[in-house]
């Protein structure tokens, strides 16, 4: 199996590959590549839709360029725990938050998320995540404002009295709930409209059949969430905290 970085040509194979509609792992196949090459590749320049081969070659050559830039003082990459290979993790933490954005999450909020998901404590201090970001803390303020609202991340204060945001496994399932709930609002709101543009109307139909189809997602959303909170209390094993 092939190393290293993909090649223009292999680019031009991608998109030739997305432009017949063959699935990441056949393409992945063709090349001899990982699937997961694919996917990272494809999703962090466009996604499938707006993938060029050309402009994803170039946008790989300038991250590569900022990468053999010296890093400031004071901003070099932590040291890995438990013998991770630290390239291997900042590469999976680029994946994550790029299938976070692809699935509609705005990038900054999927880069803290990511990050808080990837800590070994699941929490950090705006400061942290300034420093470990290299972004402004008006910015980390307003992804945890939005991750907070969607349920994703909550705070707590730690010894020092410090903010501490945190992402744990109970978050998820908080999560949600959340979604449900905002999703009984719209079948709520669908079904005022059906009384307001007169039942059985076209327009009405329309927003009774919003209504009902929301309604079950809604009810199923909720129900296998708490079906799957088991889950979440069972703890799989783990490595000893001095392993290397």
């Amino acid at each position: 199996m092939p190393g290293g970085r993909l090649t223009q040509q292999e680019r031009r194979e991608i998109a030739l590959g997305l432009a017949d509609g063959l699935a990441y792992a056949e393409i992945a196949r063709r090349l001899d590549r990982p699937t997961s090459t694919i996917t990272r590749e494809v999703l962090r320049n466009g996604g499938p839709t707006a993938y060029r081969a050309d402009l994803a070659h170039r946008a790989t050559e300038r991250r590569a360029h900022r990468r053999r830039q010296p890093a400031p003082r004071g901003t070099e990459a932590p040291e890995q725990a438990y013998g991770r290979d630290a390239e291997a993790v900042r590469a999976y933490e680029e994946t994550l938050t790029t299938v976070m954005t692809a699935s509609g999450m705005p990038s900054m909020m999927a880069r803290v998320l990511a990050c808080l998901t990837l800590t070994d404590t699941g929490s950090l201090t705006a400061s942290e995540l300034v420093q470990r970001l290299q972004v402004s803390p008006a910015s980390v303020s307003k992804a945890i404002a939005f991750l907070e609202s969607q349920g994703l991340v909550r705070r707590e204060r730690d010894e020092r009295r410090r903010d501490r945001y945190v992402v744990d496994d109970d978050v998820w399932y908080q999560s949600m709930m959340a979604s449900a709930r905002s999703i009984a609002h719209l079948v709520e709101t669908a079904r005022e409209g059906v009384q307001v543009f007169v039942p059985g109307t076209p327009a009405a139909v329309r927003l009774e059949n919003i209504a009902r189809f929301l309604d079950f997602v809604s009810e199923s959303t909720a129900r296998a969430a708490e079906q799957a909170r088991e889950i979440l209390r069972t703890r799989p094993a783990t490595v000893a905290p001095d392993a290397t």
